[in-house]
């Protein structure tokens, strides 16, 4: 069983930032790691699932020229809509994946960022298989994860990383391990940033 919507709805009933994404020293260097380890400058048409109140979106919009970004909760979704009112290339839209997961589109940049440990393995599962197939030849998938212990957390970093490890059938191309996160990258042309640059 995966982490139910309502979950969500309470946690955002009475704090349109529960996590402290605005106000976080911790969160807004997590946000330049993520943006700092994508190997190309610019993406065409990018998917961030389960983008809360839309600060890491806002980063990732002035990486692509499309964004679409997602949340399973209402409350997170409006808060998003505010937060990102002056930037026009993103589209917000309420969805749970990997249940709702926009199966007709493909992306070039897939962003999970501190999402799949509210999910069952068998849902993770599901989520890569899904992210793997929606991702453009030469692709681009992040995955970010806490791994301290929380209530209501189903699965480890690891595991879910190792779940993405063997559903992606490209190369992951940057691994960074932490004491409080990990962080990983796939590349489906399994290029290294030096590669497409021409110097290796």
């Amino acid at each position: 069983m995966s982490t139910s919507r309502s979950y969500f709805d309470d946690l955002y009933r009475n704090n349109d930032d529960p996590w402290r994404y605005r106000t976080s020293w911790y969160e807004r260097r997590k946000r330049d790691l993520v943006l700092a380890s994508l190997p190309r400058e610019r993406y065409e048409s990018a998917f961030e699932p389960a983008c809360s109140n839309g600060e890491l979106s806002a980063m990732i919009a002035r990486r692509c020229t499309r964004l679409l970004a997602c949340d399973v909760s209402e409350a997170a979704v409006r808060s998003a809509s505010e937060r990102l009112a002056d930037t026009s290339n993103i589209a917000l839209e309420q969805r749970a994946v990997p249940d709702e997961w926009p199966t007709d589109a493909r992306f070039d940049l897939i962003v999970i960022s501190e999402l799949a440990y509210y999910l069952s393995p068998e849902a993770t599962a599901t989520l890569a298989r899904h992210a793997s197939t929606s991702l453009s030849d030469n692709g681009t998938l992040v995955a970010c994860h806490w791994r301290h212990p929380f209530e209501g957390k189903l699965q480890s970093a690891e595991d879910i990383h190792a779940t993405f490890d063997a559903a992606f059938h490209g190369v992951r191309i940057v691994q960074h391990a932490e004491a409080d996160f990990i962080l990983d990258v796939w590349s489906k042309d399994g290029r290294s940033i030096a590669q497409r640059e021409g110097i290796a």
